[in-house]
């Protein structure tokens, strides 16, 4: 049960979240537009980002998420291998959602437009979804439900 609880959770927080991305990028994903560093090119953006750049915006914001995904792990003073697995999955779980919904929420996209010519930030597709979601999909459930 406490499983459905955490999905549920995790799909309404990256619901929201997807809401605040949305207000702040505009139709120009990946935060394009921003006044932030970029870095463009580097072999670990490749294994960790799809080949996408690094901006000071996604560092600030990454890091904000993963903290904030650890807080009862400070309110209540536990830690376990087993408890960071949960939570490294919805981490996961929480990206890849929460980058969908940008797209099905954003006036300048919707469902129709959720193919790889009109998402240039995501050069590698599968079928119908960026690969990134067929390879860490499978992975962040696998964490949660351990």
């Amino acid at each position: 049960m406490f499983n459905g609880i955490y999905i549920g959770f995790l799909l309404v927080l990256s619901y929201f979240f997807a809401k605040v991305e949305v207000q702040i990028e505009g139709t120009e994903g990946w935060a394009k537009n921003l006044p932030t560093w970029r870095i463009e090119k580097h072999w670990l953006l490749d294994v960790f980002f799809g080949g996408r750049p690094m901006t000071g915006y996604h560092a600030w914001v990454l890091g904000f998420v993963i903290l904030f995904f650890h807080i009862p792990f400070f309110f209540f003073h536990r830690w376990s291998s087993w408890q960071e697995a949960r939570v490294i999955g919805g981490f996961i779980i929480f990206w890849i959602v929460e980058d969908f919904l940008w797209f099905v929420i954003n006036p300048g996209y919707g469902i129709k437009k959720f193919k790889k010519k009109y998402i240039p930030w995501h050069p590698r597709w599968f079928l119908v979804a960026p690969i990134e979601y067929w390879i860490f999909l499978p992975i962040g459930c696998a964490l949660i439900f351990l």
